[in-house]
C-alpha cells in the first residue's frame, strides 16, 4: 500500500487524459527519483502555464500573453487571415496539425471534444455553449463568416458531431463543408501527414 502522499499524487495524475493508475504511479516514482531542482523546474513551468496562458475569446485556442487585455490569439488577431472561413476542430492539437501544412489561411474554432464523446454532462454542455456562441457571431450584422469547414476526426463520434453541428447551422446563410475523404476512417487529424491533410482541405465539399 502506497503512502497517503504518493497515493494522492497518483490519483491526481490519473485524472490526466489517457493516463491510468499504473502510468500515474510510474510518473510519481519517476518524480521521486528526479533531482529536487528538476522537480522545482517542473513546478515553476506549471505555475507559469496558469499565469501566462490565456484562452482566445473567439476560437478558444490557448496562447501566451503578457497582457490581460489581449482576448484574441495570434491567429485570430492576424489581419492577413481570411475572416470569411472558420474551420471547426475537436482539439488544440488538431489546429496545430492543420497549421503545419501552411495551406489553410482562415480562422479556427475549437470544440473541446465531440458532443457524443463525453460521459460528463458538463463537458457536453460546454461544447453546446461554444457552438451557440459561434452561431451568435455568425448572426451578427458585421459578421464576415461565409463558410464553416467541419474538420473533425473521421471517427464515429466525430461524424455524429458533424451531423449535429450541421443541423445547428443549417438555417444560417453560410456554406458548410467537410474535409475530403483523404483521411482514413477512424483516424485522427493529429497523426495525418501534411499531404493527406492538404488533399482533404482541397477536396472538401
Amino acid at each position: 500500500m502506497f503512502s497517503p502522499k504518493i497515493q494522492k499524487l497518483i490519483e491526481l495524475f490519473s485524472k490526466f487524459p489517457t493516463v491510468g493508475p499504473r502510468t500515474a504511479a510510474r510518473f510519481v516514482f519517476y518524480l521521486l527519483k528526479t533531482p529536487k531542482e528538476k522537480v522545482e523546474e517542473l513546478i515553476e513551468a506549471i505555475t507559469e502555464l496558469k499565469k501566462k496562458i490565456e484562452i482566445c475569446s473567439f476560437c478558444f485556442n490557448p496562447f501566451e500573453s503578457d497582457s490581460e487585455d489581449l482576448e484574441l490569439c495570434p491567429v485570430c488577431s492576424d489581419p492577413r487571415r481570411d475572416k470569411s472561413i472558420v474551420c471547426i476542430v475537436e482539439k488544440e492539437i488538431d489546429l496545430e496539425a492543420i497549421e503545419k501544412i501552411k495551406k489553410y489561411k482562415g480562422l479556427y474554432f475549437i470544440l473541446g471534444g465531440t458532443i457524443f464523446g463525453f460521459k460528463n454532462k458538463k463537458e457536453k454542455e460546454k461544447i453546446e455553449e461554444r457552438v451557440n456562441k459561434l452561431i451568435d457571431r455568425i448572426k451578427k450584422s458585421d459578421s464576415k463568416i461565409k463558410e464553416v469547414i467541419l474538420a473533425l476526426n473521421p471517427t464515429t463520434e466525430g461524424e455524429n458531431t458533424c451531423l449535429w453541428i450541421q443541423r445547428k447551422l443549417k438555417s444560417l446563410p453560410i456554406k458548410i463543408t467537410q474535409l475530403g475523404r483523404g483521411l482514413p476512417v477512424g483516424g485522427e487529424l493529429e497523426y495525418a501527414d501534411e499531404d493527406t491533410l492538404s488533399s482533404a482541405f482541397q477536396s472538401r465539399k
